[in-house]
């Protein structure tokens, strides 16, 4: 089974997210400039979301990403009551795991125990992505291999062994069995995600647009005229059609075939796609716009399909439409010739802020309509 969720959402001027130079990230598309959020972004805000905390925080089904492994392992070997001198030994070694590039296997080897020493940062390498109860795996691993080595062969242990001994079977997360985790360490499983989320491309071109502002000191005195900061910031409004997509099938062997959390998390995740906010410059723009437009679909076989076609042309305004409204007739209609050209199968239903009508798809009132809607066709 597979569950496509398709969003359009029109954003007031805003810099939502940014790229090395501060400007609003975009992206040609079909001939022409759109603005563009990125899923990297638009996962962490689903990911942080109070509709994600509020599911499964209570739960520890959410994980963290993080170069502080060793405070946390740290923590951990302090509620098993290890001495500090192991302690000490152990997070000499942390940040070794998952480095990459900067010696050689064999150099490391050769450095032997100068290589648990020779770096100040207590950061490992690479953000990882550490699931509730990893790293108190991790320490007790790391404790018995302390023990059953002692303090000088310790030290001197391989990367890769070290590596090795901690392996461990991913716990239980929402989020990793949802978006996956790659890191470049033996120690950590790598987990396919099981949701899709696509760059959100607007409907509609866009010119950048520039906010010249400046700031004044409030103790100068009247008689120094002048401002006493310049700057400038580039902003656009755009509306942006958004895509995730869940495999169902993938989502539950991710989370141990626990099918009651799987539902939970697909209804969640509708939640959050649809409520968070990308944080860009919000204290500056206050861009806190809702969707107009959300629509389900639910189809047996595993073919997704983003609809971001429908806006090759870009969509503008008429005189008896605005770009909401344009962009959900493109959308409609577009859905409609795919669907009738590939003959796909899909159940749908949507909601929108407006009296909209989709061909194909069932009209509900409100979100949690929509979500009740998915919890029916899940619980088949």
């Amino acid at each position: 089974m597979l569950i496509q969720i398709h969003i359009l959402q029109n954003y007031a001027p805003s810099n939502l997210n940014r790229d090395d130079t501060g400007s609003p990230k975009d992206a040609m598309f079909g001939g022409y400039r759109r603005g563009r959020i990125s899923s990297q972004c638009l996962k962490r805000n689903i990911r942080l979301s109070d509709a994600f905390k509020e599911a499964f925080e209570k739960d520890d089904l959410i994980a963290t990403r993080t170069k502080m492994l060793s405070d946390q392992v740290k923590a951990e070997l302090e509620n098993l009551q290890v001495d500090d001198e192991t302690v000490q030994a152990i997070l000499a070694r942390i940040p070794e795991i998952g480095r990459k590039g900067s010696k050689t296997e064999e150099a490391e080897d050769e450095a032997g125990e100068e290589a648990a020493t020779e770096t100040s940062e207590a950061k490992t390498k690479q953000l990882i992505f550490l699931a509730p109860g990893e790293a108190k795996l991790i320490a007790e691993k790391l404790a018995a291999l302390y023990k059953e080595k002692g303090k000088k062969e310790f030290a001197k242990v391989k990367i890769a062994d070290l590596e090795a001994a901690i392996q461990h079977e991913t716990p239980r997360s929402v989020d990793i069995s949802m978006f996956g985790r790659m890191t470049t360490s033996k120690a950590f499983d790598n987990v396919h995600a099981s949701v899709q989320v696509a760059h959100a491309l607007s409907t509609n071109a866009i010119t950048q647009e520039f906010d010249y502002y400046t700031a004044m000191d409030d103790l100068k005195p009247d008689s120094e005229p002048g401002a006493d900061m310049i700057g400038d910031v580039e902003f656009n409004s755009s509306t942006y059609y958004k895509y995730v997509n869940i495999h169902w099938e993938k989502l539950l062997e991710n989370l141990g075939n626990d099918e009651e959390v799987a539902r939970r998390a697909a209804l969640a995740l509708v939640e959050a796609a649809a409520l968070s906010q990308p944080s860009g410059k919000q204290n500056s723009f206050a861009a806190q716009n809702l969707p107009d437009m959300i629509l389900l679909e639910v189809s047996p076989r595993n073919v997704p399909v983003s609809y971001a076609n429908a806006f090759l042309k870009p969509v503008y305004p008429k005189s008896d439409k605005n770009l909401m409204d344009a962009s959900v007739d493109a959308f409609g209609t577009y859905m409609g010739k795919v669907s009738g050209t590939f003959n796909l199968k899909a159940e749908r239903a949507f909601t929108s802020t407006q009296e909209y009508e989709i061909n194909g798809a069932e009209k509900k009132a409100s979100l949690a309509d929509l979500q009740n809607w998915l919890a029916e066709k899940m619980g088949k």
